[in-house]
Parts: C-alpha cells; sequence; structure tokens
C-alpha cells in the first residue's frame, strides 16, 4: 500500500521496445512537433504583423494557436526525450506539472473550448448580426471574453490537478499513456476518494456540453443565414470561414470526450493510445493547414511575411 506522497515517478507507456521503433517514434513526433510550432508560430507572427488582421476572429485565431503550441511543447518534448534515452520514467512534480498545463491549455471543457465557443459566436455574429458585430464584438468585449477563456482553463486545471494528486495510489506507478493523464493515473487508486475526482471530471463535462450545445445552436443559424445570401460567391466564402473551425470542434470533442468518459471496462492502451494522440498531438500539428487552407486573407498574410 502506497499513496500519491510517497510515489516519487511514473512510468509512462512505451511506444515500442526495439531500439529502431523507439528511433523511429522519435523521429515521428520530432517531424510533429516542428511542424506545429513552424506553423503555429508563422501565422502567430503573420497575425500580429498584418493591421488588417487586427479584427476579432484572428484575435482569437491567435490565441488558439498559443494554446496549440503550449500543449504541444507540454507534451510531446518529454516522450521524445524518454524514446531517445530509452527510458519511461517522469517525476512526480513533472507529473504533476505536464498534467496541470496539459489540462489548463487543451482539453475540452477548458481553455481551448471556452475559445472555440468564442470563436462559433464570432461567426454567428459576424454572419446573422453584421451591423452589430463592432458593438458586440469591440476590442474590450473580445479582451474580457479571451481572459474569462485563460482564466476558466487557470482554475480548471488547478482543480483537477489538486484533487487527482491527493488521491491515495496503491496500484503501482505505471501509467497506460505517454502522457500524464488523469484517467491513467485514476487507474492507480484503491480507494473510493476517485469517485470526487470523477464527479469533477462529469460535471466539467456538462460545462464542456454546454459550450458544444452554444457551438451547434450558432451554426444552425449560421448556416440559415448563409442558405440565404443570394451570390453563391457571398455562399462559398461564409462556409470556408465556418466549416474548418467546425471540423476541429468535431475531432476534438468527439475525441476528448471518448477519452475521458469512456467506462474503464473498455480501456484498452492502444484505442486509448490512438485517441489521445487525435485529441492531444494532431489538433496543434494540423489546425494552421486547416484554418488557413481556405482563408485568402491568412495566405495572403504569411505569403507576405515569408517574402519580407
Amino acid at each position: 500500500m502506497s499513496n500519491s506522497s510517497s510515489i516519487t515517478q511514473f512510468l509512462l507507456l512505451a511506444f515500442a521496445d526495439t531500439r529502431e521503433l523507439q528511433l523511429l517514434h522519435f523521429w515521428l513526433f520530432l517531424g510533429i512537433y516542428l511542424a506545429a510550432l513552424l506553423g503555429n508560430g508563422l501565422i502567430i507572427t503573420a497575425i500580429a504583423c498584418d493591421h488588417r488582421l487586427h479584427t476579432p476572429m484572428y484575435f482569437f485565431l491567435r490565441h488558439l494557436y498559443l494554446l496549440d503550441l503550449g500543449s504541444i511543447s507540454t507534451i510531446l518534448p518529454k516522450s521524445m526525450a524518454n524514446s531517445l534515452w530509452d527510458t519511461r520514467a517522469i517525476s512526480s512534480w513533472g507529473c504533476a506539472a505536464q498534467l496541470f498545463f496539459f489540462l489548463f491549455l487543451i482539453v475540452g471543457e477548458y481553455s481551448e473550448f471556452y475559445l472555440l465557443t468564442v470563436m462559433a459566436y464570432d461567426r454567428y455574429v459576424a454572419i446573422c448580426k453584421p451591423l452589430h458585430y463592432g458593438t458586440l464584438l469591440g476590442s474590450r468585449a473580445c479582451g474580457h471574453m479571451a481572459a474569462a477563456a485563460w482564466g476558466a482553463g487557470f482554475l480548471n486545471a488547478l482543480l483537477h490537478t489538486a484533487n487527482t494528486f491527493s488521491l491515495p495510489l496503491c496500484q503501482g506507478n505505471a501509467l497506460d499513456q505517454f502522457f500524464c493523464e488523469i484517467p491513467q493515473i485514476l487507474k492507480l487508486s484503491c480507494s473510493h476518494s476517485y469517485l470526487r475526482e470523477v464527479g469533477l471530471i462529469v460535471v466539467s463535462a456538462f460545462l464542456g456540453l454546454g459550450c458544444f450545445v452554444f457551438i451547434a445552436v450558432s451554426y444552425v443559424q449560421i448556416f440559415r443565414a448563409v442558405l440565404r445570401i443570394p451570390s453563391e460567391q457571398g455562399q462559398h466564402k461564409a462556409f470556408s470561414t465556418c466549416l474548418p473551425h467546425l471540423a476541429v470542434v468535431s475531432l476534438f470533442v468527439t475525441t476528448g470526450t471518448f477519452s475521458y468518459l469512456k467506462p474503464p471496462s473498455i480501456s484498452s492502451p492502444v484505442p486509448d493510445l490512438v485517441v489521445s494522440v487525435l485529441y492531444s498531438v494532431v489538433p496543434p500539428a494540423v489546425n494552421p493547414l486547416i484554418y488557413s487552407m481556405r482563408n485568402q486573407e491568412l495566405k495572403d498574410a504569411l505569403w507576405k511575411l515569408m517574402t519580407r
């Protein structure tokens, strides 16, 4: 019998046992990480340098890319280092810090989901109430909404991290995941105290569900308004700004919800690993491509920045 205070390190899931596959995992994750750093960094810089992009939509996009950079930097470097040095260890304090920043930066009901919800509101006002856009989404209102998203993410992450690491752990210290994640830590608990954290997850899930319902209602109104636009060019432009955001939200919500709310009886290392990669690694890496692929203003800003 032991508890979390007596555990000095955790053992993360190894992607492979052979040295060749470990190095393959290192180079694969390194490529993804560098692509995420380059893509997100370029877009953040382009939005900051181009005054034409100093609008509410790009203001929230910049915050989203900052979250993506932080989230992928929280989990990938440690996983890559473990594969490179052929180890699985992470200190208990390092695990707690990784869990806190991961929750703060990416998990659905925290900062990123709040920002995605605000972005849905931005698209709704731009398309359905364009005459009130400057009033409803002025610089002060945007600043308050962004601050609320970051603040809510910080408080939620602090609450979950403190509660998770206060649980007594007596099922060893091996995690079936390549980073520190709440469901995997809960598996190590042998006390009914873990139900407190399950309860917090359920409450947070309901808050996330509220955000998702708001996003869904916003897009119903958006699509109704878009279909009333007489020109096909206008419809195409409206859909091109909304569909990438909807695709990101759908991938994010489905994989994140499955990872945190699935019953323990259907838990399996390989599916859990695939789902975790889909919601923790893929979005930060592909978000720059999704949002810039059909956005001519952003593509022009990026081209201007790179040719400067």
